[in-house]
């Protein structure tokens, strides 16, 4: 019988991330932490129905306020105790899709929470996923105008691109019961076969002081010419298609478009965005944003078949991030939602509509789950039969490893052209080449332009 590993979730969501790991078999979740009551209620529900293990502790708390003292009394777990320790603290401070904000943002300290409890139940491993922005993110942020290229005086330490993760891998490298070696992937689940564009950044700890690598990618554009000689084979990107297709009942759960929307939605064609319709009626529709600067290719956007989906939101129904569906002029519906972040058919989501929306649009796509877990069940059967003492590993040694997360998968508009996408026909004018980064490697504690 092979040997699972005992996991801990925080910031638990709808289980993403922890769906995907319990998808190796190598892995039993033991306790999770999720503040949201209808979130809570989506994980209690799995649980009854027989999906989760049945001995699953669920903490309905919000992790600032929850003692890690309190959390072991009411789980029994004990410091060392566990294997893994996994989760995704909220990242919309970080988000480079918003407006940036420091970590004077109440939400920017729950980074810390986490690192609390790593150090109070000092596991093994430790994985915490966030969005990429966290990377570049600042202590302090200075306004656009007020910095140096606009003749403000030069940015001070916590000014600097990538001080909340260097503070973080500082104060990581400090806890009692460390050292923690911690290196950062920087990744796309798309290239790991996943229906979805979706950047993320995941951070893999160890007090073991070893090094891990995430694999290479194993889906991205067919390149004949580049197999043929170095002998690299890529499976093409998982579609829309692929994750929806034989979805003959979308479901009962639809967060729709107004009927305004729907007039404007109507007249675009699959794989089209704004850029299809009139000038007159794209003026009318869009408003101040027509004459903003950007792509904006999320306005009116219907979706194709033929690609794999852009990456999900929490709300599918606004103008400027639509999700229209390809052939029929509605949003996505949650069964197509869950379909397309890699949940099981039979997984329970529960809440109003906006809340099942939001557990499923924030979820880490399970394949990429499975992928980490992957990645850490090696390393935990390495370190086990290496019997690894724990080496000290010095802020200098921690790694960012890019591993082509930035994927573009076709143009829209370019020097006064608009491009279309055509569903089935040879669309190889408007699609990208492949990327030029593969792979990088940087130190995470140094800040570079």
């Amino acid at each position: 019988m092979v040997e699972k590993y005992s996991v801990v979730s925080l910031f638990s969501g709808a289980l993403g991330l922890d769906l995907g790991m319990e998808k190796t078999g190598r892995f039993e979740l033991k306790a999770c932490v999720e503040m949201v009551p209808a979130f809570c209620e989506t994980i209690r529900a799995n649980k009854a129905s027989g999906r989760l293990p049945e001995n699953l502790i669920v903490l309905e708390e919000d992790i600032s306020q929850l003692s890690t003292q309190d959390f072991m009394d009411r789980t029994g777990i004990k410091p060392g105790g566990i294997d893994v320790l996994v989760g995704g603290p909220p990242c919309q401070t970080f988000s480079t899709a918003g407006r940036r904000k420091s970590v004077g943002d109440p939400r920017g300290t729950l980074l810390w929470d986490y690192l609390r409890f790593v150090e109070a139940l000092r596991p093994k491993f430790f994985l915490m996923e966030n969005v990429r922005g966290l990377l570049s993110a600042a202590l302090k942020h200075r306004p656009i105008a007020e910095r140096p290229n606009k003749g403000g005086a030069p940015l001070t330490e916590d000014e600097l691109p990538g001080s909340v993760i260097r503070l973080f891998a500082h104060d990581l490298q400090k806890i009692e019961g460390g050292p923690y070696h911690m290196d950062c992937f920087e990744v796309n689940a798309v290239n790991y076969g996943a229906p979805q564009l979706r950047e993320r950044a995941l951070f893999i700890g160890n007090r073991m002081g070893v090094e891990v690598d995430f694999p290479a990618p194993t889906h991205g554009i067919i390149d004949e010419e580049l197999s043929l000689f170095s002998g690299a084979s890529l499976k093409p990107w998982a579609t829309l298609q692929d994750a929806i297709g034989d979805l003959a009942d979308p479901g009962e759960v639809i967060m729709d478009f107004s009927p305004r929307k729907k007039s404007f939605l109507s007249m675009v064609p699959p794989g089209s965005n704004w850029r299809s319709l009139s000038e007159e009626v794209q003026k009318e529709s869009m408003g101040k944003a027509w004459y903003a600067k950007g792509g904006r290719s999320g306005w009116w956007r219907r979706l194709t078949m033929d690609l794999p989906c852009p990456t999900l939101v929490t709300f599918p129904n606004h103008a400027s991030t639509s999700l229209c569906h390809p052939t029929e002029t509605r949003a996505l519906s949650l069964r197509e939602y869950a379909r397309i972040q890699g949940f099981p058919d039979d997984w329970k989501i529960c809440g109003k509509p906006s809340e099942q929306y939001t557990q499923v649009g924030n979820a880490v796509p399970v394949r990429l789950g499975e992928v980490a877990g992957e990645v850490l069940s090696k390393a935990l059967d390495k370190s086990k039969i290496k019997n690894f003492d724990s080496q000290r590993k010095v802020e200098s040694s921690f790694r960012t490893i890019y591993i082509q997360a930035h994927v573009r998968t076709r143009q829209w508009f370019k020097k006064g052209k608009t491009f279309f996408w055509s569903d089935g026909e040879d669309n190889s004018g408007v699609e990208y080449g492949r990327s030029k980064t593969v792979r990088k490697t940087k130190n995470m504690m140094e800040y570079n332009k």
